[in-house]
């Protein structure tokens, strides 16, 4: 048997988790000097309502090798195979952690794949490495294959502010001035090194919606298209009525969840797909 393994920044739904037998681990937030359990001991909603109604700025961290290691150990002691895909190791030690405890369960079929994404670019891969189980290859054969796709992962998003990302420490803050000025909305990616990238800008909400989809290029439409977004839905609704998406079929909207939302802030909308190259 084949078991996906993965964290909680791919924000899988609870469904997908639940039918296909997907161990989530998850990374931490702490908010007030209190620590929760990204997806566990706190939702979005709770989330939310801290990061928004009361201005606070989250700490997040990356789950110990032991979170890890006890699903290894499970897996070990069952016989099974495993995929695991984590959160990109650019943005943090979780793809470390993951490493160390395979290390320490001693056990080779354990496969950890660093996704170099985040969110929606993660439960792409998480989607098709079940796929890939369902038509019944052999673990080399989707690791091979989710190690060529996690390349051609494109994230394009715009954002209220870079205030958080530069709070969370992923951007310099003469990179957050760019989004400090007035109505000025930083259009963002993950880059081939997982990386966030801040790579143009736009004036405006409606500007910010046409830029989106400007960048929105080179689509493979044989895999899901995940609109995404964090606290307001109303951005991402505006978003997918415009008529130059009319060609397109997208999956259910993924609502970004409490550690990656601690980094982007409200009002985050875009789109996370698979193209034909990157």
């Amino acid at each position: 048997m084949i078991r996906i393994v993965t964290d909680s920044t791919a924000d899988i739904p609870s469904k997908m988790a639940e039918e296909n037998g997907i161990s989530i681990v998850p990374l931490k937030v702490c908010i007030n000097d209190k620590e929760y359990f990204d997806g566990v001991t706190i939702g979005r909603d709770e989330f939310y309502h801290h990061l928004v109604d009361e201005d606070v700025f989250p700490k997040t961290s990356q789950p110990t090798p032991n979170d890890f290691l006890d699903i290894f150990n499970d897996i070990k002691a069952k016989g099974d195979e495993c995929i695991c895909i984590t959160l990109s190791s650019s943005l943090s030690g979780t793809y470390q952690s993951a490493l160390l405890a395979k290390k320490l369960c001693e056990y080779d079929n354990i496969h950890i794949i660093d996704s170099l994404s985040a969110t929606g670019g993660m439960l792409l891969l998480v989607h098709e490495t079940i796929r890939l189980i369902k038509d019944g290859k052999s673990v080399e054969e989707i690791v091979e294959t989710i190690e060529a796709l996690k390349n051609r992962i494109h994230i394009v998003a715009a954002l209220s502010t870079l205030e958080y990302l530069k709070k969370g420490g992923r951007i310099s803050a003469a990179t957050a001035a760019i989004g400090s000025l007035a109505r000025i909305k930083p259009i963002i990616t993950v880059d081939v090194e997982g990386n966030v990238d801040v790579f143009t800008k736009a004036i405006g909400f409606n500007k910010a919606i046409s830029t989106v989809i400007e960048n929105m290029t080179d689509v493979d439409t044989n895999y899901p298209i995940y609109p995404v977004d964090t606290y307001g839905t109303e951005n991402l609704t505006k978003l997918l009525a415009h008529p130059a998406l009319n060609k397109y079929s997208f999956a259910e909207n993924v609502q970004v969840g409490p550690t990656i939302g601690t980094h982007v802030g409200p009002e985050v909308f875009g789109f996370c797909y698979i193209g034909n190259n990157r």
